[in-house]
């Protein structure tokens, strides 16, 4: 009689949990802000960052329940059931499903005691070995901060002015992107001393964004250099051998010489008399 198989769930590593962790927080803090009376056009903005979000917990609870094994032991036991509620994007249509954000607070709370059962000193260790999924994971998410910041304020700031051409969430987030991305077309652009000021901001912070992921693509591409053999290790009688081994070699290699001359010197004399 065979034992029943035990059950799997997909465990990350810590980068990935606090990737989704801040990704969260950043989605339920979009949400407190949509329910804001805010224009039309910040709506708009914030709706499709909204839906971005949506998209990425849609692939990661896909991921999860992929790698379960039976896969009711994520979606039931680990409430896999509320991760597919919190991902659900409204796409401007389906209005009522905002409501279901608030199963995202399920997943932030299952995260935070994930992490909160280790110790400093293994984040820490986790860190500096994994240190190239953090630099990859920490710049995906800054650049979407600064992009849904930025976009919200240069909204907010441009309403005011009558000579604004950022009108609409869909010209604030191409600006938002063509600034970030450091191109800088100039079809659009702000007015106000505010909203220049963020884009003073945006550009900074793109220079950053970038220049990181050039740096991580590099990495990827080029690969490390080659370490230097390290002696291995033998035991202490083994070296001892060696070593008199060698030093029997070069004893032998005198004796020889010396033999050599002695011959020269009696074949000399043998000469002379």
């Amino acid at each position: 009689m065979t034992a029943a198989a035990q059950p799997i769930v997909r465990e990350h590593g810590n980068a990935y949990n606090i990737f989704i962790l801040l990704l969260t927080i950043q989605s339920l803090v979009v949400m407190v802000l949509m329910i804001l009376p805010l224009s039309e056009a910040e709506h708009q903005a914030l709706l499709f960052f909204d839906n971005a979000i949506c998209v990425i917990f849609l692939v990661d609870f896909v991921y999860n329940i992929t790698g379960s094994k039976p896969k009711r032991q994520y979606f039931i036991h680990h409430r896999g059931w509320l991760d597919l509620l919190g991902s659900i994007p409204s796409l401007g249509i389906l209005r009522f499903t905002a409501l279901f954000r608030l199963a995202r607070l399920s997943r932030l709370a299952r995260i935070t005691r994930l992490l909160g059962g280790q110790q400093r000193k293994q984040l820490i260790d986790d860190v500096i070995q994994n240190r190239g999924q953090y630099a990859l994971f920490i710049t995906f998410l800054s650049a979407y901060l600064v992009l849904s910041v930025a976009t919200v304020l240069v909204l907010q700031f441009e309403s005011s002015s009558p000579d604004a051409n950022i009108v609409s969430g869909g010209d604030a987030l191409w600006w938002g992107m063509v600034t970030i991305t450091t191109v800088g077309y100039g079809d659009f652009f702000p007015v106000t001393l505010l909203g220049r000021l963020t884009g003073v901001f945006v550009m900074f912070a793109g220079v950053g964004i970038i220049g990181s992921l050039a740096s991580i693509l590099a990495s990827i591409l080029v690969p490390d250099a080659p370490a230097e053999a390290a002696p291995e290790a033998t035991a202490p009688g083994i070296a001892a051998g060696a070593a008199e081994t060698s030093g029997n070699g070069t004893l032998e290699s005198e004796l020889a010489a010396i033999r050599t001359e002695l011959t020269a010197m009696r074949e000399l004399l043998a000469n002379r008399a």
